[in-house]
This record gives C-alpha cells, sequence and structure tokens, in this order.
C-alpha cells in the first residue's frame, strides 16, 4: 500500500446514522448512554522500545452546551487523559487540551449524527495501563469520566500487528487516503460490508497469510476470510472489507491474524464491536435482553407475542412494529419514547447493579416507570437505623422507601408502587 493514509479529525455533519482489556481482546470500553465516545489503537512507534497508543475522543453535539453569539453557536470542553501504571500509583503521561466549536444553525447543534472527534497520541512501553478520561463542558461545567485498563502491545516481533480501526467513512483526496475512524464501534448493518484498516510491521520482504473472522458471544464463528498479501520491512498499511457479513443486534469479536509461509511468525488481534439496526438505540446491543427489558411499559401478552416470532427477522419486525406504536412523532426519525425507555434502562444497569442487574432492582424498576425523581434523601450511615433511601416526586406527591436490609446494597421498596403509580411516563 503506497498511499499515505490521513486519520480525518474534523466536525463531523452527516444524514447518515453510524456512529477490561486482556491480552486477546481489547474491549476499550465506551461510556453507557455515551456522553462521549473512544477509541485506543496500538501502532507501532518510531522509537525503539516503545508503542504509539492513539486515543480518539468523539463528543456528540447534543451533550454539550452550546452558546449563541451573534449570528453563530459556540461550544467548547476541555479533555483531559491521564495515563498510570496498572495499580494507579504513578502517572506516566498526561495531555490536556480545548475543543472548540462554531456552528452557524441551531439544528446542527442537536442533531445526534453532529460530533467533535480529536485525537491524541502516547509513546509507551509495552504493559498494562489504568487509563482515565474527563470531558468537562466548560459552560455548563458538566464533567463525564471513563476510566479503562489497556494492554499496549508490544509490535516489535518479526510479524506483527496493530490493532484494527473500524472505518465511518473513507475519501481518496489527492492520491491519498483520508479516513474517520468509527470510534464508538457501532456499526450499523450495511450491504456494502464493514470496511477496517490495519497496520502490519515485517522484517523481511515475503507474502502472508492474512486471515479474518467474527465470532459471537457463543464463540461461534459468522464470518470467515482470508487472502495473501505481500509485504516489505518495517510498515505496510492495509484496508479490508468484512463483505457478507450480515449480523444481527449484538456484541461480536472481529479477529485478524497474520502468519509467514512457514507458520513460524504469527500475530492476533481482536476487537470488540457491536452490530446495531438503523432505527435501534446505539445501547441496545441484545435484542433477546432488550425485550425482556420491556417488563415496565408492555403487558405480559404484548411481550409473549414478540418472543414467539419463529424467526430472527420475524422477532425484530414485531419488536419494532411496538415501539412504532408507541412513537408520538411518526413523521420523523427519531422515537422518543424508544430512546429514553432504553436510556432509562441503561441508568438502571449502570447505578443499581448489585448481584442482579440494575433494571430488575427495586430502584431501577421505580427509576424506569417514573423517571429521575427530583429529590433523593440518602441515609447510608445512621447508627441507629439501615440504610435507607428516599425518593420525592413532586408532581405526584409522593415519595419512596428503600431500605437495604443486607447492607450490600441491595435496596428494597418498602413503599408500593401500585395502581395509576405503576405506568411507564
Amino acid at each position: 500500500m503506497n498511499r499515505k493514509i490521513v486519520v480525518c479529525l474534523f466536525l463531523f455533519l452527516s444524514t447518515a446514522a453510524f456512529a477490561q482489556t486482556d491480552d486477546a481482546v481489547q474491549k476499550n470500553p465506551v461510556t453507557l448512554k455515551s456522553k462521549f465516545y473512544q477509541d485506543f489503537l496500538n501502532f507501532a512507534s518510531d522509537k525503539k522500545g516503545l508503542t504509539r497508543l492513539d486515543i480518539f475522543i468523539q463528543v456528540p453535539y447534543e451533550n454539550i452546551q452550546f452558546i449563541k453569539q451573534s449570528d453563530k453557536f459556540t461550544a467548547s470542553y476541555l479533555v483531559t487523559i491521564s495515563v498510570m501504571d496498572e495499580d494507579q500509583e504513578k502517572l506516566i503521561s498526561e495531555k490536556q487540551w480545548t475543543e472548540k466549536i462554531e456552528l452557524k444553525n441551531f439544528e446542527q447543534t442537536i442533531s445526534k449524527n453532529n460530533f467533535n472527534l480529536s485525537l491524541r497520541s502516547f509513546e509507551l512501553t509495552p504493559g498494562k495501563y489504568f487509563i482515565k478520561t474527563i470531558v468537562e463542558d466548560k459552560d455548563s461545567r458538566e464533567e463525564f469520566k471513563a476510566e479503562n485498563l489497556f494492554v499496549v502491545r508490544d509490535l516489535s516481533a518479526i510479524l506483527s500487528i496493530s490493532d484494527p480501526m473500524f472505518i465511518a467513512q473513507q475519501n481518496v483526496v489527492d492520491g491519498k487516503n483520508k479516513i474517520l475512524p468509527n470510534v464508538s464501534r457501532n456499526i450499523v448493518t450495511q450491504e456494502g460490508g464493514v470496511p477496517i484498516f490495519f497496520e502490519v510491521y515485517s522484517d523481511t520482504s515475503e507474502r502472508i497469510l492474512i486471515e479474518y473472522a467474527i465470532t459471537d458471544k457463543k464463540e461461534e464463528y459468522l464470518y470467515k476470510e482470508s487472502e495473501t498479501q505481500n509485504v516489505n520491512p518495517g510498515r505496510n498499511q492495509f484496508f479490508y472489507t468484512l463483505k457478507d457479513s450480515s449480523l444481527s443486534l449484538g456484541n461480536y469479536i472481529l479477529t485478524v491474524r497474520v502468519s509467514n509461509p512457514y507458520n513460524d511468525a504469527t500475530d492476533q488481534i481482536s476487537k470488540q464491536f457491536f452490530s446495531r439496526w438503523v432505527g435501534v438505540p446505539s445501547n441496545i446491543r441484545d435484542l433477546d435482553n432488550a425485550i425482556a427489558q420491556m417488563v415496565y411499559i408492555a403487558t405480559s401478552d404484548e411481550i409473549d407475542y414478540i418472543e414467539e416470532a419463529e424467526t430472527k427477522e420475524e422477532k425484530i419486525k414485531r419488536f419494532m412494529d411496538y415501539w412504532k406504536a408507541k412513537d408520538p412523532t411518526q413523521n420523523t426519525e427519531d422515537n422518543p419514547i424508544f430512546e429514553e425507555y432504553y436510556s432509562r434502562v441503561d441508568f438502571a444497569n449502570e447505578n443499581f447493579s448489585t448481584y442482579i442487574e440494575g433494571w430488575k432492582s427495586d430502584r431501577g424498576m421505580v427509576f424506569i416507570i417514573l423517571g429521575p425523581p427530583n429529590n433523593i434523601d440518602r441515609h447510608p450511615f445512621n447508627y441507629d437505623s439501615k440504610p435507607y433511601e428516599v425518593w420525592e416526586y413532586y408532581e405526584l406527591n409522593r415519595s419512596f422507601i428503600f431500605l437495604d436490609e443486607s447492607g450490600f446494597g441491595d435496596y428494597r421498596l418498602i413503599t408500593p408502587l401500585y395502581g395509576d403509580l405503576y405506568r411507564y411516563r
């Protein structure tokens, strides 16, 4: 590949919708109901003994506050990336910068498809690191944080491969490949396949075998393909499209393996990604779970009807038909009830999970049905009582008390939720 690769970082405006670790699979966790997305990628460094870690930060416009100034709308946010040792005892490197955005019309500021993308690189010794990312909206002062363990790989072997980058958009301009990375790794099912980019590093000129595979959560193969390519000493860049990879809604693992003709030099890398369908909220990644989670809005008969579909295609159709009927804005692509319901499910899982998933807990149930309370009065350390919380809903003129009988965060509702209150709103 002799075309130079340019990673495009710019304000992306489009009507198209697309968007922990171990040594085998780099999962790069994404913030739930993501206030921002991030992707970590290992590439060979020009400095001996080091690996270049590229960190992409993607912030959707809808999650930051824009201020009207004269004839434009402006926003700014501060990004801090701190790289520490695995035990969080030593700061290895830290980078901080401010992103500024200027837009001409209000519609751009609230579009779900628009975002700002930035990139910072770190030269690191191979090993496992604790990486903390903080994004602070400079106008609202709201702060979002993500913390991850990530393996910086050693790419100095006689044959090695970088982490694969999922591609959202690719163009050739003046003989140069310009690529926009799919930082969220949310792959919308598309006929053209799933494009990726990666690098192969070799000590010699030779012809190598490159194998591609996609597996599901049961570790069953859904896609396998291979090709042979010539490589030269040093850095070799490749594009590949995973074609005919019709994937259902869910989480998947992409594995890319390289080997020489004698199979005495091999390397492979696996990376998690998420397949979704147009019109389905990006935080839904498992259809069966999403159907089970409808228990607070759908009747048992409605859920049974969806679950009893004979094929996966019929099941998703019944699922989508249910939510389409709930859509208060039938003439638009957005379905606010669909989005809000599963946003609440995500929040419940993130904040109320114990030995059961948060959406199944009593606090999760109340939160999903009634939304966030106006006030929460917490009593975690009273000497004369077990931990409890009081949730207040002013418009309903109701309070709900949750008691932690076990002392392990398993809060149980001791004031009943019944009648008209047990109705999603």
